[in-house]
């Protein structure tokens, strides 16, 4: 049975590698393990080692305490709020659509996102 606080950091580990655009396989080969490893980790099915982590880290460049963000809440937030489901983050259509958003410059990004803003308090 998987426990919460692997799936939580698996999850968080294959957001942060979608945010920096890194592969599984390129993940893999620069902690030195096959990339299927990489695969069951970001499930959860198996526990990534302090170790392990601490070199994940390293290559995704965050604290260890990254994977760790928001596992308080993951209990509470298990049903959506509003429209949002309650694991965005792991939709691979969400982190594209943020990796495109932080590559847009800073004040056409604002614009972006109070047109956004205006158009879903119309909807």
């Amino acid at each position: 049975m998987k426990h919460l606080v692997d799936v939580h950091v698996g999850k968080r580990i294959r957001q942060r590698r979608w945010m920096n655009g890194t592969t599984q396989q390129q993940l893999a080969e620069a902690v030195g393990i096959k990339f299927q490893q990489i695969q069951k980790y970001e499930t959860g099915m198996n526990r990534v080692s302090a170790s392990r982590l601490w070199d994940i880290a390293h290559v995704l460049s965050v604290p260890v305490s990254f994977f760790f963000e928001g596992l308080d809440t993951d209990e509470a937030t298990e049903t959506a709020q509003g429209d949002v489901p309650a694991d965005v983050l792991t939709d691979k259509e969400a982190l594209e659509l943020l990796r495109s958003y932080y590559a847009i410059p800073e004040n056409q990004r604002r614009r972006l996102f109070d047109l956004a803003r205006v158009l879903s308090e119309a909807a």
